[in-house]
C-alpha cells in the first residue's frame, strides 16, 4: 500500500498565495519600470499590506505546529507541573488574544469610518480584518494545544472572556489591578506563554491602566505595513528556506570540504562556513541547527572531533552569519534606527567576519589537538565541487550586486532571491518537486514569518506605549547623570544587552530596546551604525544564554542531549564571543572604516 502526501488545507494555500503575490509583484515592478519606466501604481503599498497578512496567517500556523517562540524556562519544570503550566499558559495567551482581537476590531471599525483603500480600490479595513480573524484564531490553537480534554479546554476558553471583564472596570480601580496583573503575566511567560502573548498582554494592561484606547496596541501593530523594506524579511526568509530544504548544503558541504579540508581542523572550519552561509538567509533563528545539524554533527564525529567540541561548534555556529548580508536582524535594526541599510551592512562585515573566524578557529584548535587527520588536497576535486555549488555560491553575489548598484530595491532584491532559488532548486538541479514540496516548504517559511513578525507587531505596542510616557527620554536623563565616561557606558551596555539577550528573542529586542539606547548612544558620541554592530553581536550572543538561549534547546532537542550538557559544550565558545564582542565594542574602526572607503558619511 502506497503511502500518499497529505493535501494541503485551505489556510496552507493562503500565505502559499501572500508569498506568491509578494514574490511576483516586485519581479513585475522591476519589468515595468525597466519598459515604461514608471512602475505599477499601488504595487507598493499592496506588497507591504500581504506583509501583514503573512505575519497573521503565518502566526495561526505557528499556533497549529506549537512553533511559537516562547522562553526557555518552561523546559526546566518538573514533570508534574508541565501539564498545568501548559493550562495556565494557554488561559492566559487566549485572553491576551481576546484582548488584542478585541483591539483590532476597532482599528477596523476606524478604518472602516475613515474610507481609505490600500491601492486599487481596495478598502484599508478589508485588509486590518486579518488581525482580529488572526488574533481569535490563535488563541483558540493555544488552548486546542494546550490539552486533548474538551472539559479543560470548555474551562480554560472561559478565561478568553477575562479581558472584556477587565475593559469593564471603573478606571479609578485600574492602576491598582495593573501589577498583579502584571506579576500574573511574568509568571505565564516564565511558564512558557508565548513572548508575542506576553509583550501584547503587557501592552493592553499598560494602556488600559493608564486610561488610553487599547486599539492603540492594534494601530501600532498595524504600522508594520507602513515600512516600505520589512516585506523583504519574509521572502529572504523563503528564499532561505528553499535553499535549506533543497541539495544546496550537500554541495556546499563537498565543495567547503574540498577547498578547506586539507587544514588543520579543516572540518570544524567547513562546518562554520556553512552554518555561516545559511544563517542570513534563513532569519538567524537557529533553524539552520535543524536543518542541517543531523548532516554536520555525525560528519564531524565520525571524523574523530571530541563530541562536546563538535556539539558546541554546531550550536554556536547556528547563528554565526548573524551580521553577514542579507541579515533579517541587521534590516529590522536599520529599519527601527532609521539607517541606511547599505551603511550598516558594509560596517558588519569585518566584525561579522571576526565572529566567524574567532568560532572556527577554536573548534579548529580543538580537533588538531585530538589529532583528527586532514584530507588531501585535490585541485580537479575542489574545482568540480566549486563548479557543482556554483548556483548557491552565486546567490548572495547576484542578489546584493543587483541592490548595492541601484538596479533595485530591497524588497525587489528579496523577490530575486526567491525567484533565483526556486529555480535551483526546483528547475535546474530538481532537488524539490513542485507538487510534492512547494507548498510545505512555504508552509514552513510562513510559519517562522508569522511566528515573529506577530512578536514585531506585538512589540511595537509596548514601545508606543514606552515612548508615549517618554521612558527613554527618563532612561537618558538617569544614565548621564550616572555615567559620565564613554568607555564605562560602552561596557555598561554590553552588561544590559547581554541580560536582554538572555532574556528576549532578537526580533523583539530590537523594537523595544533599540529605541531606548539608540539616544544614549548618540548622547556619548557613538555612532548609530557603530551602535547597531554593538547591539546585534551582543544579540548573536543572546542565542547562547539561558533562559532564552534558542540555539541552546534547538540542540537539545536536534541532539537528543540535556540541555547543561548543551551550555557546557557552548561555553568556551562563549567566552570567546564575548572577548570578540568587547574589541568590536572598543574598536570602532572596525565598524565605521569601511564606510570610509564605501563613500558614507
Amino acid at each position: 500500500m502506497s503511502s500518499r502526501i497529505p493535501r494541503p488545507r485551505l489556510e496552507d494555500w493562503l500565505p502559499v498565495a501572500t508569498l506568491g503575490l509578494m514574490t511576483l509583484l516586485p519581479l513585475l515592478e522591476i519589468v515595468v519600470r525597466k519598459v515604461w519606466v514608471r512602475g505599477i501604481p499601488g504595487t507598493i503599498p499592496m506588497v507591504q499590506h500581504l506583509t501583514l497578512w503573512t505575519a497573521f496567517l503565518g502566526a495561526m500556523l505557528a499556533a497549529r505546529s506549537d512553533a511559537h517562540l516562547s522562553l526557555s524556562t518552561a523546559t526546566f519544570l518538573p514533570e508534574r507541573w508541565r501539564q498545568p503550566a501548559r493550562l495556565f499558559t494557554a488561559a492566559l495567551g487566549a485572553a491576551v488574544c481576546t484582548g488584542l482581537a478585541w483591539a483590532s476590531i476597532g482599528l477596523v471599525q476606524l478604518e472602516h469610518k475613515a474610507g481609505e483603500t490600500v491601492a486599487w480600490g481596495i478598502p484599508a479595513w478589508v485588509a486590518v480584518v486579518v488581525m482580529p480573524v488572526g488574533f481569535a484564531l490563535t488563541g483558540a490553537r493555544l488552548i486546542g494545544r494546550a490539552t486533548q480534554s474538551w472539559r479543560w479546554r470548555i474551562l480554560v476558553g472561559a478565561s478568553a472572556s477575562l479581558p472584556l471583564l477587565m475593559a469593564a472596570a471603573a478606571e479609578p480601580s485600574r492602576p491598582a489591578l495593573l501589577w498583579p496583573a502584571v506579576l500574573m503575566l511574568l509568571a505565564a511567560a516564565a511558564a512558557g506563554l508565548p513572548i508575542f502573548a506576553a509583550l501584547g498582554g503587557a501592552a493592553l494592561l499598560l494602556f488600559w491602566a493608564g486610561g488610553y484606547p487599547v486599539s492603540a496596541v492594534a494601530v501600532s501593530g498595524y504600522t508594520l505595513t507602513a515600512s516600505p523594506v520589512l516585506p523583504a524579511i519574509p521572502l529572504f526568509t523563503l528564499a532561505g528556506y528553499i535553499l535549506a530544504q533543497g541539495g544546496a548544503s550537500r554541495r556546499l558541504m563537498h565543495c567547503f570540504t574540498a577547498w578547506m579540508g586539507w587544514m588543520p581542523g579543516g572540518l570544524a572550519i567547513v562546518t562554520t562556513v556553512i552554518l555561516a552561509f545559511f544563517t542570513p538567509l534563513t532569519g538567524a533563528s537557529g533553524i539552520t541547527i535543524l536543518s542541517m545539524g543531523g548532516l554536520l554533527l555525525p560528519v564531524m564525529v565520525k571524523a574523530r572531533y571530541p563530541e562536546s567540541t563538535s556539539i558546541g561548534l554546531v550550536t554556536v555556529s547556528g547563528s554565526i552569519g548573524l551580521l553577514l548580508p542579507p541579515s533579517l536582524p541587521v534590516i529590522l535594526y536599520a529599519v527601527t534606527a532609521q539607517q541606511p541599510i547599505d551603511r550598516l551592512f558594509v560596517a558588519s562585515f569585518i566584525p561579522g567576519l571576526v565572529l566567524i573566524v574567532v568560532v572556527a578557529a577554536w573548534g579548529a584548535s580543538r580537533g588538531w589537538l585530538a589529532g583528527v587527520p586532514r584530507s588531501q588536497f585535490r585541485l580537479r576535486e575542489a574545482v568540480v565541487s566549486a563548479w557543482q555549488a556554483k548556483w548557491e555560491l552565486a546567490l548572495p553575489v547576484v542578489v546584493l550586486s543587483v541592490y548595492f548598484s541601484g538596479l533595485a530595491t530591497l524588497v525587489e532584491s528579496a523577490a530575486m532571491a526567491v525567484l533565483y532559488s526556486f529555480l535551483v532548486e526546483f528547475v535546474l538541479y530538481r532537488d524539490l518537486r513542485l507538487g510534492r514540496d512547494f507548498v510545505p516548504v512555504t508552509v514552513q517559511a510562513a510559519t517562522l514569518v508569522g511566528a515573529f513578525l506577530i512578536i514585531l507587531g506585538a512589540a511595537l505596542g509596548f514601545t508606543n506605549f514606552l515612548v508615549q510616557e517618554e521612558v527613554p527620554d527618563l532612561a537618558m536623563q538617569w544614565v548621564r547623570a550616572h555615567v559620565s565616561s564613554p568607555l564605562v557606558f560602552l561596557l555598561a551596555l554590553n552588561v544590559f544587552l547581554l541580560i536582554v539577550g538572555a532574556l528576549m528573542d532578537i526580533y523583539s529586542a530590537i523594537i523595544v530596546v533599540v529605541p531606548i539606547i539608540l539616544p544614549m548612544g548618540v548622547a556619548y558620541g557613538i555612532d548609530p551604525v557603530h551602535l547597531g554592530v554593538i547591539f546585534l553581536a551582543n544579540m548573536e550572543l543572546g542565542y547562547l544564554m539561558p533562559p532564552m538561549g534558542e540555539n541552546l534547546f534547538l540542540s537539545s532537542v536536534r541532539f537528543h542531549q540535556p540541555v547543561m550538557r548543551i551550555c557546557r559544550a557552548t561555553l568556551p565558545y562563549t567566552l570567546i564571543l564575548l572577548g570578540a564582542v568587547l574589541l568590536i565594542t572598543y574598536v570602532p574602526a572596525m565598524t565605521l572604516a569601511p564606510l570610509e572607503w564605501w563613500g558614507g558619511e
